[in-house]
C-alpha cells in the first residue's frame, strides 16, 4: 500500500510537471496538439500564450516559443539595377515581427533563419521593382524616401503569407559596383588632370607676360636712371669746373701752390713707395722755393 502511494505521488508529481510552462519576457509560444496549431474552440483564432506560467496537456500539447520581439534583418548588400541599365550595390536593413504566430511556425517551422531568409527575398524584390523604376539621380535625391515606403509596401504584400509584420525598411548606403567605381576615378582624374594643366598653362603664360612687363619697366627705369646719373655728373663737373676755374682766376699761385701740397700728401702717402725724379723738375720747385720760382 505504501509503495502504491509513493507511486502514485511520483506519478502526480509528473503530470502536474508536465502540465506547467513558462513563456519568458520577449516570447510568446503556441501549443501543438496532434501536430496541428491549437486554436480557440469558439473563435478558430490561434490560442497565444503571453509571458507567464501556463498549463497544458502533459505528453499531448508541444509548446513552441516564438520571439515576439522587433527583429533586425541585415544582409549583405546587393545589386540593383536602375532604369538606366546601372548597377548599384545597396546596404539596406529590415525591421519585422512576428504578426500572425500560427502562420508563421506553418511557414517557416518557427526557424528565424529560414523566415529571415523567405523575408530577405521579399524585401529584395520590392526593391528591385523600385530601384527599375528610377535613375541614379533620383535614388540619391529627394525621392529616397518615397523609394523605401514603396519597397516596404510591396514587401509588406509578401509578408503576410509568412506571418510577418513589417515595421520599416531602410536604406543605409549606395554605391557603385568597384569596376564602375574605379572607371569613374579614372575618368575623374583625367578630367582633372587636363583641367590642372590648362591652368598650369594658363599661369605660365600669364606668368610669362607680368615677367615681360616688368622687365621692360625695370630697363626703362634703368635708362631714366643712368641718363639722370650722366645729367647730374655732367652739372656737377661743371659747376667743379666753374669753381676750379673761380678759385684759379682769384689767386693762380696760391691755387697751384694747394696743387702742388695735395701732390706731395698724396705722393708721400706711404712710406713702401719710390719716386723717381730729375732733381730740377717742376715737381719740387715749391720745396725748393717758397714762391715756387725754382732756379732758373
Amino acid at each position: 500500500m505504501k509503495n502504491f502511494i509513493i507511486a502514485l505521488i511520483v506519478t502526480i508529481g509528473i503530470l502536474a510537471y508536465g502540465s506547467l510552462f513558462v513563456v519568458s519576457e520577449g516570447n510568446k509560444a503556441i501549443v501543438i496538439q496532434f501536430g496541428k496549431v491549437q486554436r480557440d474552440a469558439a473563435t478558430q483564432e490561434t490560442v497565444v500564450f503571453s509571458p507567464g506560467l501556463h498549463f497544458k496537456l502533459p505528453f499531448v500539447d508541444r509548446v513552441v516559443p516564438l520571439d515576439s520581439r522587433v527583429q533586425t534583418l541585415d544582409d549583405q548588400p546587393g545589386r540593383f539595377v536602375t532604369s538606366e541599365k546601372k548597377d548599384l550595390i545597396v546596404d539596406s536593413y529590415v525591421k519585422w515581427r512576428i504578426k500572425d504566430f500560427a502562420r508563421y511556425y506553418l511557414s517557416t517551422g518557427g526557424n528565424k533563419l529560414q523566415a529571415e531568409d523567405l523575408l530577405n527575398q521579399k524585401v529584395n524584390n520590392g526593391l528591385r521593382s523600385e530601384f527599375g523604376t528610377r535613375t541614379i539621380s533620383q535614388i540619391v535625391s529627394g525621392e529616397r524616401s518615397e523609394l523605401m515606403d514603396q519597397a516596404m509596401a510591396q514587401a509588406s504584400d509578401g509578408s503576410d503569407e509568412l506571418g510577418i509584420e513589417i515595421v520599416d525598411v531602410r536604406v543605409k548606403q549606395i554605391n557603385l559596383p568597384e569596376e564602375v567605381s574605379n572607371s569613374i576615378f579614372q575618368r575623374m582624374r583625367a578630367e582633372r588632370a587636363a583641367v590642372a594643366r590648362e591652368h598650369r598653362s594658363e599661369g605660365k603664360e600669364q606668368s610669362e607676360i607680368i615677367k615681360a612687363n616688368i622687365d621692360a619697366k625695370v630697363t626703362v627705369m634703368l635708362a631714366d636712371a643712368e641718363r639722370n646719373l650722366r645729367q647730374l655728373r655732367g652739372e656737377g663737373e661743371a659747376q667743379a669746373a666753374q669753381i676750379y676755374a673761380e678759385t684759379y682766376s682769384q689767386s693762380q699761385e696760391f691755387y697751384s701752390f694747394l696743387r702742388s701740397m695735395d701732390a706731395y700728401r698724396k705722393s708721400f702717402n706711404s712710406k713702401q713707395d719710390v719716386l723717381i725724379l730729375e732733381p730740377d723738375s717742376d715737381f719740387f720747385k715749391y720745396m725748393k722755393d717758397t714762391e715756387g720760382k725754382g732756379n732758373n
